[in-house]
């Protein structure tokens, strides 16, 4: 289970937070790009790539015969929510800063920092099944990230609707925010669909995105959650998701909503912000 520790530990270097920078600037960099980028031996590389993938801040997927790096940045999120959101003093801003570089920073310009294909990692002590039925059951969303329900028809070519909660349809938002279609249904291991943000007619109009949750039962009633979409051709729903919208009030995207989900699981209670 990837725990505190080995996040500050990993973080603590400055050519991996470096490797972390090239990674936030674009992600699913193979060895050899990012191998180009610091004056260091392939060995000394992946060694580095291989802390950061313990500590969870990166994830290796292979693609081909290429074996692709992604930031995950959900440790951070939860480093934040464990150790930066309850204190005030001086003393994190540091943390701070941090925090704001590698999780959600919006850089000037227009050009948006969301990378096309988001993968996201988390670990939470809690069964496969329970996980799945907290992304697919209605009972369960209403208490995390955005609030509102879903329907899901578990069945390739099924149904998939995200609702509005109370105060987004006060603010005008539509009943279903988010629709989409079931392609692949393997509970408790793994969901496939289509994913369309509706409540933003611009975002409406990039059409469908690919979304797939992997969940993999680990030692000690750990569960590793992977979450991966596919945003090809959507900017504007790729921002969203990155959480460069938060300062907006659009919430934190897929960081918040699993930070959420991992919170409520693993306490009980929904996550304040």
């Amino acid at each position: 289970m990837v725990n505190d520790d080995l996040v500050f530990k990993a973080l603590a270097d400055p050519t991996r937070r470096h490797l972390l920078d090239r990674l936030f600037e674009r992600d699913g960099r193979t060895l050899t790009e990012l191998e180009s980028e610091v004056e260091m031996t392939r060995f000394g590389v992946m060694k580095h790539l291989r802390l950061l993938e313990e500590a969870g801040l990166i994830i290796a997927r292979k693609s081909g015969r290429e074996k692709l790096h992604f930031l995950n940045p959900v440790p951070i999120r939860l480093l934040h929510d464990r150790w930066i959101d309850k204190y005030t003093e001086r003393r994190a801003s540091a943390l701070t800063d941090l925090k704001s570089e590698l999780e959600g920073r919006i850089m000037t310009g227009t050009t948006s920092t969301a990378q096309t294909v988001q993968v996201y990692q988390v670990y939470i002590k809690a069964t496969p099944q329970a996980i799945w039925d907290a992304i697919t059951k209605p009972e369960w969303t209403r208490k995390y990230g955005y609030g509102g329900a879903v329907e899901y028809d578990l069945r390739p070519g099924g149904t998939y609707r995200g609702l509005a909660n109370e105060g987004m349809i006060a603010q005008g938002a539509p009943e279903v925010a988010v629709d989409g279609e079931v392609v692949e249904a393997d509970p408790p291991h793994k969901l496939v669909q289509t994913w369309r943000v509706l409540m933003d007619p611009a975002m409406a109009a990039e059409g469908f995105t690919r979304l797939t949750y992997e969940i993999a039962a680990g030692p000690g009633g750990v569960t590793k959650l992977t979450v991966t979409h596919d945003l090809s051709g959507a900017p504007l729903t790729a921002a969203l998701l990155a959480g460069e919208m938060e300062s907006q009030g659009a919430g934190g995207g897929w960081n918040w909503m699993l930070s959420g989900l991992k919170t409520l699981l693993e306490t009980g209670e929904a996550l304040d912000r």
